[in-house]
């Protein structure tokens, strides 16, 4: 095992190419442990070097409606007036605090998602 800090782009190819040969390794022997660090060692260097942007509040919104199988007329229940739903769905009309936190309450999704402007 000969692990070591992943620093330029070279370091990670090898890591991805070693973490490929080891990938099926079975949990508590030293190939095991090496696939552990080494897959701790290639998410840090990719959370740095190729970070994921959040989404689009009311794409997100929109994502879990869908998922949900909810209408307008449901997300209305939530945030209030279904007046109120077209014009934030359609992005004429800015989330308030209340109904940030209702849709993060109801609907599970994540307030830095939805505190983003839009």
């Amino acid at each position: 095992m000969n692990i070591k800090p992943i620093k330029i782009e070279a370091d990670y190819a090898d890591a991805l190419k070693r973490l490929e040969i080891i990938f099926d390794a079975e949990p508590n022997t030293p190939e095991g442990d090496e696939l552990e660090v080494l897959g701790i060692l290639i998410d840090n260097y990719e959370k740095i070097h190729f970070p994921i942007d959040l989404p689009d509040p009311i794409e997100a919104i929109k994502f879990r409606m869908e998922q949900l199988n909810y209408s307008n007329h449901d997300l209305a229940k939530i945030i209030g007036l279904k007046s109120r739903v077209s014009e934030i769905l359609n992005k004429k009309r800015k989330l308030s605090i209340n109904m940030i936190r209702r849709l993060h309450s109801a609907l599970s999704i994540p307030t830095d998602v939805l505190v983003q402007e839009y």
